[in-house]
Protein backbone atom coordinates (compact mmCIF):
# COMPACT_ATOMS: atom_id res chain seq x y z
CA UNK A 1 0.00 0.00 0.00
CA UNK A 2 1.27 3.44 -0.92
CA UNK A 3 1.46 6.60 1.17
CA UNK A 4 -1.82 8.39 1.91
CA UNK A 5 -0.20 11.78 2.60
CA UNK A 6 -0.81 14.93 0.58
CA UNK A 7 -4.12 13.85 -0.97
CA UNK A 8 -6.83 16.23 -2.14
CA UNK A 9 -9.38 13.80 -0.76
CA UNK A 10 -9.10 11.10 1.90
CA UNK A 11 -12.03 8.67 2.11
CA UNK A 12 -12.72 6.88 5.38
CA UNK A 13 -14.45 3.58 4.65
CA UNK A 14 -13.20 3.52 1.06
CA UNK A 15 -13.65 -0.20 0.41
CA UNK A 16 -17.44 -0.16 0.56
CA UNK A 17 -19.11 -0.26 -2.85
CA UNK A 18 -20.58 3.23 -2.57
CA UNK A 19 -17.47 4.88 -1.13
CA UNK A 20 -15.26 3.05 -3.60
CA UNK A 21 -17.46 4.51 -6.34
CA UNK A 22 -16.97 8.00 -4.90
CA UNK A 23 -13.21 7.37 -4.94
CA UNK A 24 -13.24 6.29 -8.59
CA UNK A 25 -15.28 9.32 -9.64
CA UNK A 26 -13.07 11.71 -7.66
CA UNK A 27 -9.96 10.20 -9.25
CA UNK A 28 -11.52 10.44 -12.70
CA UNK A 29 -12.20 14.13 -11.91
CA UNK A 30 -8.45 14.67 -11.55
CA UNK A 31 -8.17 14.70 -7.75
CA UNK A 32 -5.44 12.99 -5.78
CA UNK A 33 -7.37 10.43 -3.76
CA UNK A 34 -6.38 8.28 -0.80
CA UNK A 35 -8.39 6.27 1.66
CA UNK A 36 -8.48 3.91 4.58
CA UNK A 37 -10.74 1.16 5.83
CA UNK A 38 -10.91 -1.38 8.60
CA UNK A 39 -10.40 -4.16 6.06
CA UNK A 40 -8.49 -3.44 2.86
CA UNK A 41 -8.59 -6.48 0.57
CA UNK A 42 -9.36 -7.51 -3.03
CA UNK A 43 -11.27 -7.04 -5.21
CA UNK A 44 -12.01 -3.43 -4.19
CA UNK A 45 -8.44 -2.75 -3.05
CA UNK A 46 -7.09 -4.01 -6.38
CA UNK A 47 -9.53 -1.87 -8.36
CA UNK A 48 -8.71 1.26 -6.37
CA UNK A 49 -4.95 0.81 -6.44
CA UNK A 50 -5.15 0.30 -10.22
CA UNK A 51 -6.66 3.80 -10.35
CA UNK A 52 -3.67 5.20 -8.47
CA UNK A 53 -5.52 5.51 -5.16
CA UNK A 54 -3.39 5.05 -2.05
CA UNK A 55 -4.92 2.77 0.58
CA UNK A 56 -4.20 2.26 4.27
CA UNK A 57 -5.36 -0.46 6.64
CA UNK A 58 -7.23 0.70 9.74
CA UNK A 59 -8.42 4.06 11.02
CA UNK A 60 -5.36 5.79 12.41
CA UNK A 61 -4.69 9.50 12.87
CA UNK A 62 -1.40 9.10 11.01
CA UNK A 63 -3.31 8.34 7.81
CA UNK A 64 -4.63 11.91 7.90
CA UNK A 65 -1.19 13.48 8.26
CA UNK A 66 -0.32 15.73 6.54
CA UNK A 67 -3.91 16.91 6.32
CA UNK A 68 -5.80 16.25 3.10
CA UNK A 69 -7.84 19.09 1.62
CA UNK A 70 -11.04 17.27 2.63
CA UNK A 71 -12.08 14.05 4.32
CA UNK A 72 -15.11 12.07 3.13
CA UNK A 73 -16.59 9.99 5.95
CA UNK A 74 -18.52 6.79 5.27
CA UNK A 75 -21.72 6.09 7.18
CA UNK A 76 -20.22 3.01 8.85
CA UNK A 77 -17.99 5.26 10.98
CA UNK A 78 -19.20 6.87 14.20
CA UNK A 79 -17.95 8.83 17.17
CA UNK A 80 -15.21 6.99 19.01
CA UNK A 81 -13.49 5.95 15.81
CA UNK A 82 -9.83 7.10 16.11
CA UNK A 83 -9.77 8.77 12.70
CA UNK A 84 -13.07 10.55 13.35
CA UNK A 85 -11.93 11.81 16.75
CA UNK A 86 -8.64 13.05 15.29
CA UNK A 87 -10.20 14.95 12.39
CA UNK A 88 -12.72 16.61 14.70
CA UNK A 89 -10.02 17.65 17.18
CA UNK A 90 -7.79 18.90 14.36
CA UNK A 91 -10.72 20.76 12.74
CA UNK A 92 -10.10 19.14 9.36
CA UNK A 93 -12.60 19.82 6.57
CA UNK A 94 -14.98 16.88 6.25
CA UNK A 95 -18.16 15.86 4.48
CA UNK A 96 -20.23 12.79 3.66
CA UNK A 97 -20.10 10.78 0.45
CA UNK A 98 -23.58 11.82 -0.75
CA UNK A 99 -22.90 15.49 0.01
CA UNK A 100 -19.53 15.41 -1.79
CA UNK A 101 -21.10 13.76 -4.82
CA UNK A 102 -23.97 16.25 -4.91
CA UNK A 103 -21.68 19.26 -4.58
CA UNK A 104 -18.98 18.21 -7.05
CA UNK A 105 -20.81 16.10 -9.64
CA UNK A 106 -24.59 15.89 -9.49
CA UNK A 107 -25.39 19.61 -9.53
CA UNK A 108 -24.16 19.75 -13.14
CA UNK A 109 -26.08 16.69 -14.35
CA UNK A 110 -29.60 15.47 -15.03
CA UNK A 111 -29.91 12.91 -12.25
CA UNK A 112 -31.94 9.71 -12.54
CA UNK A 113 -32.23 8.16 -9.08
CA UNK A 114 -33.43 4.64 -8.27
CA UNK A 115 -34.97 4.23 -4.81
CA UNK A 116 -36.79 1.35 -3.13
CA UNK A 117 -36.43 -1.37 -0.53
CA UNK A 118 -35.68 -4.00 -3.19
CA UNK A 119 -34.18 -4.03 -6.65
CA UNK A 120 -32.20 -0.77 -6.50
CA UNK A 121 -28.91 -2.19 -7.71
CA UNK A 122 -30.35 -4.25 -10.56
CA UNK A 123 -32.59 -1.40 -11.74
CA UNK A 124 -29.76 1.15 -11.52
CA UNK A 125 -27.45 -1.10 -13.53
CA UNK A 126 -30.20 -1.73 -16.09
CA UNK A 127 -31.04 1.96 -16.48
CA UNK A 128 -27.36 2.86 -16.94
CA UNK A 129 -27.05 0.04 -19.48
CA UNK A 130 -30.08 1.20 -21.48
CA UNK A 131 -28.82 4.78 -21.64
CA UNK A 132 -25.28 3.70 -22.47
CA UNK A 133 -26.26 1.34 -25.27
CA UNK A 134 -28.39 4.09 -26.80
CA UNK A 135 -25.42 6.43 -27.03
CA UNK A 136 -26.08 8.61 -24.00
CA UNK A 137 -22.72 7.96 -22.26
CA UNK A 138 -24.22 8.42 -18.78
CA UNK A 139 -22.33 8.77 -15.56
CA UNK A 140 -23.39 6.30 -12.90
CA UNK A 141 -22.82 4.98 -9.41
CA UNK A 142 -24.09 1.44 -8.90
CA UNK A 143 -24.11 -0.24 -5.50
CA UNK A 144 -22.80 -3.51 -6.88
CA UNK A 145 -20.56 -4.94 -9.58
CA UNK A 146 -22.30 -4.64 -12.98
CA UNK A 147 -21.62 -7.27 -15.60
CA UNK A 148 -22.00 -4.80 -18.48
CA UNK A 149 -19.40 -2.24 -17.42
CA UNK A 150 -15.76 -2.59 -16.29
CA UNK A 151 -16.45 -0.28 -13.31
CA UNK A 152 -19.28 0.30 -10.83
CA UNK A 153 -18.98 4.10 -11.06
CA UNK A 154 -17.88 6.61 -13.68
CA UNK A 155 -18.34 10.27 -14.60
CA UNK A 156 -19.48 9.75 -18.19
CA UNK A 157 -19.55 12.54 -20.75
CA UNK A 158 -23.31 12.73 -21.27
CA UNK A 159 -25.92 14.88 -19.57
CA UNK A 160 -27.37 12.06 -17.49
CA UNK A 161 -26.13 10.55 -14.23
CA UNK A 162 -27.78 7.38 -12.90
CA UNK A 163 -27.46 6.73 -9.18
CA UNK A 164 -28.61 4.07 -6.75
CA UNK A 165 -30.57 6.10 -4.19
CA UNK A 166 -30.24 4.45 -0.81
CA UNK A 167 -32.57 5.31 2.07
CA UNK A 168 -29.94 4.40 4.67
CA UNK A 169 -28.59 7.32 6.70
CA UNK A 170 -25.84 9.57 5.34
CA UNK A 171 -23.24 9.83 8.12
CA UNK A 172 -22.86 10.04 11.90
CA UNK A 173 -23.41 13.80 11.63
CA UNK A 174 -26.26 13.64 9.07
CA UNK A 175 -29.05 11.20 9.83
CA UNK A 176 -31.08 12.00 6.71
CA UNK A 177 -31.31 9.33 4.02
CA UNK A 178 -28.53 9.42 1.45
CA UNK A 179 -30.95 10.09 -1.39
CA UNK A 180 -32.05 13.43 0.05
CA UNK A 181 -28.79 14.88 -1.31
CA UNK A 182 -29.26 13.81 -4.92
CA UNK A 183 -32.08 16.12 -6.12
CA UNK A 184 -33.03 14.00 -9.13
CA UNK A 185 -34.94 15.09 -12.20
CA UNK A 186 -36.27 11.54 -12.58
CA UNK A 187 -36.88 9.33 -9.54
CA UNK A 188 -37.88 5.68 -9.65
CA UNK A 189 -39.75 4.59 -6.51
CA UNK A 190 -39.58 0.83 -6.89
CA UNK A 191 -41.25 -0.41 -3.70
CA UNK A 192 -41.30 0.33 0.02
CA UNK A 193 -41.29 -2.02 3.00
CA UNK A 194 -39.97 -1.85 6.53
CA UNK A 195 -36.22 -2.42 6.74
CA UNK A 196 -33.09 -1.02 8.43
CA UNK A 197 -34.38 -1.63 11.93
CA UNK A 198 -31.13 -0.23 13.31
CA UNK A 199 -32.04 3.32 12.22
CA UNK A 200 -35.80 3.38 11.48
CA UNK A 201 -38.32 2.65 14.26
CA UNK A 202 -41.21 1.95 11.88
CA UNK A 203 -42.40 2.10 8.27
CA UNK A 204 -43.80 5.62 8.71
CA UNK A 205 -40.32 6.97 9.45
CA UNK A 206 -39.03 5.53 6.17
CA UNK A 207 -42.02 6.93 4.32
CA UNK A 208 -41.15 10.41 5.61
CA UNK A 209 -37.66 10.05 4.15
CA UNK A 210 -39.13 8.96 0.82
CA UNK A 211 -41.37 12.01 0.89
CA UNK A 212 -38.30 14.19 1.40
CA UNK A 213 -37.02 12.68 -1.87
CA UNK A 214 -40.37 13.35 -3.59
CA UNK A 215 -40.20 16.98 -2.42
CA UNK A 216 -36.85 17.45 -4.16
CA UNK A 217 -37.97 16.37 -7.66
CA UNK A 218 -38.75 19.43 -9.82
CA UNK A 219 -42.09 20.09 -11.47
CA UNK A 220 -40.61 19.45 -14.92
CA UNK A 221 -39.17 16.14 -13.75
CA UNK A 222 -40.89 12.78 -13.37
CA UNK A 223 -41.72 10.24 -10.68
CA UNK A 224 -41.78 6.61 -11.88
CA UNK A 225 -43.77 4.91 -9.14
CA UNK A 226 -44.78 1.31 -8.46
CA UNK A 227 -48.55 1.64 -8.82
CA UNK A 228 -49.14 -1.61 -6.93
CA UNK A 229 -47.36 -0.56 -3.72
CA UNK A 230 -49.68 0.73 -0.97
CA UNK A 231 -46.85 2.23 1.10
CA UNK A 232 -45.71 4.33 -1.86
CA UNK A 233 -49.29 5.44 -2.51
CA UNK A 234 -49.33 6.79 1.05
CA UNK A 235 -46.10 8.67 0.38
CA UNK A 236 -47.60 10.37 -2.67
CA UNK A 237 -50.71 11.29 -0.67
CA UNK A 238 -48.44 13.38 1.57
CA UNK A 239 -48.14 15.70 -1.42
CA UNK A 240 -46.36 15.82 -4.75
CA UNK A 241 -45.48 18.55 -7.21
CA UNK A 242 -44.18 16.41 -10.06
CA UNK A 243 -46.01 14.34 -12.71
CA UNK A 244 -46.05 10.64 -11.81
CA UNK A 245 -46.13 7.63 -14.10
CA UNK A 246 -47.20 4.39 -12.48
CA UNK A 247 -45.89 0.95 -13.40
CA UNK A 248 -46.66 -2.60 -12.38
CA UNK A 249 -47.70 -6.04 -13.57
CA UNK A 250 -51.40 -6.53 -12.90
CA UNK A 251 -53.20 -3.42 -11.65
CA UNK A 252 -55.55 -1.57 -14.00
CA UNK A 253 -54.95 1.98 -15.16
CA UNK A 254 -51.15 1.77 -15.11
CA UNK A 255 -49.04 3.94 -17.39
CA UNK A 256 -46.56 1.06 -17.89
CA UNK A 257 -47.20 -2.64 -17.42
CA UNK A 258 -45.27 -5.86 -17.81
CA UNK A 259 -47.35 -8.88 -18.82
CA UNK A 260 -45.63 -12.19 -18.08
CA UNK A 261 -45.47 -14.51 -21.07
CA UNK A 262 -43.64 -17.19 -19.09
CA UNK A 263 -44.12 -18.14 -15.47
CA UNK A 264 -40.48 -17.41 -14.60
CA UNK A 265 -40.53 -13.88 -16.06
CA UNK A 266 -37.88 -14.60 -18.68
CA UNK A 267 -40.39 -13.54 -21.36
CA UNK A 268 -42.81 -10.66 -21.01
CA UNK A 269 -44.82 -8.11 -23.00
CA UNK A 270 -44.44 -4.39 -22.33
CA UNK A 271 -47.54 -2.20 -22.39
CA UNK A 272 -47.57 1.59 -22.42
CA UNK A 273 -51.09 2.42 -21.40
CA UNK A 274 -53.28 0.33 -23.69
CA UNK A 275 -50.65 0.00 -26.42
CA UNK A 276 -48.36 -3.04 -26.61
CA UNK A 277 -44.77 -1.88 -27.13
CA UNK A 278 -43.40 -5.35 -27.82
CA UNK A 279 -42.12 -8.58 -26.29
CA UNK A 280 -38.83 -9.27 -24.54
CA UNK A 281 -36.80 -12.37 -23.75
CA UNK A 282 -33.93 -12.07 -21.30
CA UNK A 283 -31.84 -14.05 -18.83
CA UNK A 284 -33.33 -12.71 -15.58
CA UNK A 285 -36.14 -14.44 -13.70
CA UNK A 286 -38.87 -13.43 -11.31
CA UNK A 287 -41.81 -11.04 -11.30
CA UNK A 288 -39.71 -8.53 -9.40
CA UNK A 289 -37.17 -8.32 -12.21
CA UNK A 290 -39.91 -7.77 -14.78
CA UNK A 291 -41.08 -4.83 -12.65
CA UNK A 292 -37.49 -3.57 -12.44
CA UNK A 293 -37.24 -3.67 -16.24
CA UNK A 294 -40.53 -1.84 -16.76
CA UNK A 295 -39.42 0.91 -14.35
CA UNK A 296 -36.05 1.32 -16.05
CA UNK A 297 -37.59 1.51 -19.53
CA UNK A 298 -40.11 4.10 -18.29
CA UNK A 299 -37.36 6.23 -16.76
CA UNK A 300 -35.24 5.99 -19.91
CA UNK A 301 -38.23 7.11 -21.96
CA UNK A 302 -38.47 10.32 -19.90
CA UNK A 303 -35.02 11.36 -21.14
CA UNK A 304 -35.69 10.45 -24.76
CA UNK A 305 -34.94 6.73 -25.18
CA UNK A 306 -37.47 4.94 -27.37
CA UNK A 307 -39.19 2.19 -25.30
CA UNK A 308 -39.11 -0.34 -28.16
CA UNK A 309 -35.35 0.17 -28.50
CA UNK A 310 -34.86 -0.25 -24.75
CA UNK A 311 -36.99 -3.39 -24.79
CA UNK A 312 -34.86 -4.90 -27.55
CA UNK A 313 -31.72 -4.30 -25.50
CA UNK A 314 -32.87 -6.42 -22.55
CA UNK A 315 -31.67 -9.66 -24.15
CA UNK A 316 -28.07 -8.43 -23.83
CA UNK A 317 -28.28 -7.25 -20.22
CA UNK A 318 -25.79 -9.07 -18.00
CA UNK A 319 -27.25 -7.96 -14.65
CA UNK A 320 -25.12 -7.55 -11.50
CA UNK A 321 -22.77 -9.85 -9.65
CA UNK A 322 -24.44 -11.73 -6.80
CA UNK A 323 -27.97 -11.14 -8.10
CA UNK A 324 -28.97 -14.75 -8.74
CA UNK A 325 -25.51 -15.21 -10.19
CA UNK A 326 -24.89 -18.80 -11.25
CA UNK A 327 -21.40 -19.48 -9.94
CA UNK A 328 -21.14 -22.92 -11.48
CA UNK A 329 -22.34 -26.52 -11.67
CA UNK A 330 -20.65 -29.55 -10.13
CA UNK A 331 -21.79 -33.12 -9.59
CA UNK A 332 -25.06 -32.22 -11.28
CA UNK A 333 -25.78 -29.43 -8.75
CA UNK A 334 -26.32 -25.84 -9.94
CA UNK A 335 -25.08 -23.24 -7.43
CA UNK A 336 -26.19 -19.60 -7.24
CA UNK A 337 -25.05 -16.61 -5.20
CA UNK A 338 -27.68 -14.00 -4.35
CA UNK A 339 -27.88 -10.81 -2.30
CA UNK A 340 -31.44 -11.37 -1.01
CA UNK A 341 -31.64 -10.50 2.70
CA UNK A 342 -35.26 -9.40 3.27
CA UNK A 343 -38.21 -11.84 3.40
CA UNK A 344 -39.84 -10.32 0.31
CA UNK A 345 -36.61 -10.49 -1.69
CA UNK A 346 -36.00 -14.06 -0.56
CA UNK A 347 -39.53 -15.11 -1.54
CA UNK A 348 -39.50 -13.47 -4.98
CA UNK A 349 -36.02 -14.80 -5.76
CA UNK A 350 -36.97 -18.37 -4.90
CA UNK A 351 -40.34 -18.13 -6.66
CA UNK A 352 -38.64 -16.90 -9.83
CA UNK A 353 -36.18 -19.78 -9.83
CA UNK A 354 -38.93 -22.30 -8.99
CA UNK A 355 -40.89 -21.12 -12.03
CA UNK A 356 -37.81 -21.71 -14.20
CA UNK A 357 -36.69 -25.11 -12.87
CA UNK A 358 -40.11 -26.70 -12.41
CA UNK A 359 -40.12 -29.67 -10.03
CA UNK A 360 -36.32 -29.91 -9.62
CA UNK A 361 -35.17 -29.83 -6.00
CA UNK A 362 -34.53 -26.27 -4.75
CA UNK A 363 -32.26 -25.72 -1.74
CA UNK A 364 -32.13 -22.30 -0.01
CA UNK A 365 -29.11 -21.44 2.15
CA UNK A 366 -29.40 -18.18 4.11
CA UNK A 367 -27.21 -16.06 6.37
CA UNK A 368 -29.18 -13.58 8.54
CA UNK A 369 -26.54 -10.87 8.30
CA UNK A 370 -28.13 -7.43 7.85
CA UNK A 371 -28.71 -5.34 10.97
CA UNK A 372 -32.45 -5.86 10.63
CA UNK A 373 -32.02 -9.62 10.28
CA UNK A 374 -29.64 -9.89 13.23
CA UNK A 375 -32.03 -7.91 15.42
CA UNK A 376 -34.91 -10.20 14.44
CA UNK A 377 -37.00 -7.47 12.77
CA UNK A 378 -37.97 -9.82 9.93
CA UNK A 379 -37.80 -13.14 11.77
CA UNK A 380 -41.56 -13.72 11.93
CA UNK A 381 -41.90 -13.32 8.15
CA UNK A 382 -39.04 -15.66 7.27
CA UNK A 383 -40.78 -19.08 7.33
CA UNK A 384 -43.26 -18.07 4.62
CA UNK A 385 -40.44 -16.58 2.50
CA UNK A 386 -39.02 -20.09 1.97
CA UNK A 387 -42.28 -21.62 0.70
CA UNK A 388 -40.80 -22.38 -2.74
CA UNK A 389 -37.78 -24.25 -1.33
CA UNK A 390 -37.60 -28.01 -0.77
CA UNK A 391 -34.86 -27.59 1.86
CA UNK A 392 -33.77 -24.60 3.95
CA UNK A 393 -30.37 -24.26 5.62
CA UNK A 394 -29.88 -21.30 7.94
CA UNK A 395 -26.63 -20.06 9.47
CA UNK A 396 -27.37 -19.19 13.11
CA UNK A 397 -24.15 -17.88 14.60
CA UNK A 398 -24.02 -17.82 18.43
CA UNK A 399 -24.35 -14.02 18.43
CA UNK A 400 -27.64 -14.04 16.49
CA UNK A 401 -30.17 -12.04 18.48
CA UNK A 402 -33.08 -14.50 18.19
CA UNK A 403 -33.76 -18.23 18.49
CA UNK A 404 -33.61 -19.47 14.91
CA UNK A 405 -34.86 -22.99 15.71
CA UNK A 406 -37.94 -21.71 17.54
CA UNK A 407 -38.72 -18.88 15.14
CA UNK A 408 -38.39 -21.00 12.00
CA UNK A 409 -39.97 -24.16 13.46
CA UNK A 410 -42.99 -23.90 11.15
CA UNK A 411 -40.70 -24.73 8.18
CA UNK A 412 -40.72 -28.24 9.64
CA UNK A 413 -38.55 -31.07 8.36
CA UNK A 414 -37.24 -28.91 5.50
CA UNK A 415 -35.21 -26.84 8.00
CA UNK A 416 -31.60 -27.37 9.08
CA UNK A 417 -29.70 -24.91 11.28
CA UNK A 418 -25.92 -24.69 11.67
CA UNK A 419 -23.74 -22.53 13.96
CA UNK A 420 -20.89 -22.03 11.47
CA UNK A 421 -20.33 -21.91 7.72
CA UNK A 422 -18.27 -25.09 7.86
CA UNK A 423 -21.08 -26.96 9.61
CA UNK A 424 -23.60 -25.42 7.23
CA UNK A 425 -21.68 -26.65 4.17
CA UNK A 426 -21.35 -30.12 5.69
CA UNK A 427 -25.12 -30.28 6.10
CA UNK A 428 -25.88 -28.98 2.62
CA UNK A 429 -23.38 -31.32 0.95
CA UNK A 430 -24.59 -34.37 2.86
CA UNK A 431 -28.19 -33.75 1.77
CA UNK A 432 -27.44 -33.39 -1.96
CA UNK A 433 -28.41 -36.14 -4.34
CA UNK A 434 -27.68 -34.51 -7.70
CA UNK A 435 -29.96 -32.38 -9.83
CA UNK A 436 -30.52 -29.73 -7.16
CA UNK A 437 -30.41 -25.94 -7.51
CA UNK A 438 -28.73 -24.42 -4.44
CA UNK A 439 -29.14 -20.69 -3.73
CA UNK A 440 -26.89 -18.96 -1.19
CA UNK A 441 -28.45 -15.73 0.13
CA UNK A 442 -26.67 -13.04 2.16
CA UNK A 443 -25.87 -9.33 1.93
CA UNK A 444 -22.32 -10.10 3.03
CA UNK A 445 -19.52 -12.32 1.84
CA UNK A 446 -20.97 -15.45 3.52
CA UNK A 447 -17.32 -16.57 3.90
CA UNK A 448 -17.35 -17.56 0.21
CA UNK A 449 -19.85 -20.34 0.94
CA UNK A 450 -21.18 -20.70 -2.62
CA UNK A 451 -17.70 -21.00 -4.10
CA UNK A 452 -16.63 -23.37 -1.32
CA UNK A 453 -19.51 -25.72 -2.03
CA UNK A 454 -18.70 -25.63 -5.74
CA UNK A 455 -15.10 -26.52 -4.97
CA UNK A 456 -16.14 -29.32 -2.62
CA UNK A 457 -18.44 -30.89 -5.17
CA UNK A 458 -15.96 -30.39 -8.00
CA UNK A 459 -13.25 -32.28 -6.14
CA UNK A 460 -15.40 -35.27 -5.21
CA UNK A 461 -14.04 -38.61 -6.35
Amino acid sequence: MSSCSGADLHILGICGTFMGGIAAIARESGLRVAGSDRDVYPPMSTQLEALGIALAQGYEAAHLQPAPSEVVIGNALSRGNPAVEYLLDARLAYTSGPEWLARHVLHRRRVLAVAGTHGKTTTTALLAYLLDRQGRDPGFLIGGVPQDFPVSARLGKGEDFVIEADEYDTAFFDKRSKFVHYRPTVAILNNLEYDHADIFPDLASIQRQFHHLVRSVPGNGRLIVNGEDAALAEVLRMGRWTPAERFGLEATGLDWRGELLSADGSRFRLWRGEVAVGDASWSLTGRHNVANAVAAIAAAAVVGCEPSASLALLSGFGSVRRRMERVGTAAGVAIYDDFAHHPTAIATTLEGLRARIGSARLVAVMEPRSNSMRQGAHAAALPAAFAAADAVHVLARPELGWDAAATLASIGARLAIAPSVADLLDGVQTSLRGGEHVVFMSNGGFEGAAQRLLQRLGTQP
